[in-house]
């Protein structure tokens, strides 16, 4: 079963945010976790973390912005 990646909410007012950049590569293996892509917001810069282990499937592209809530990939 897939697990879907979805942009977060990291902060109250938070709406959107960057994806800067994928730390793992499409098709690359990825532990619960881990740092898997780095995301801009207002405020700051940060690393989020895988939320299952297994595949990474990459959908959304680096350098775009992405309402919070949108599906990035998924790990299966």
């Amino acid at each position: 079963m897939a697990t879907e990646i979805l942009l977060p909410k990291l902060g109250f007012s938070m709406n959107d945010g960057l994806l800067a950049e994928w730390l793992v590569s499409d098709g690359g293996a990825v532990k619960e976790g881990e740092p898997l892509f780095a995301l801009e917001s207002d405020k700051s810069t940060q690393e989020v973390e895988a939320p299952a282990s297994g595949t990474l499937k990459i959908i959304a592209q680096p350098g775009e912005t992405y309402l919070v809530g949108t599906v990035l990939g998924e790990i299966v």
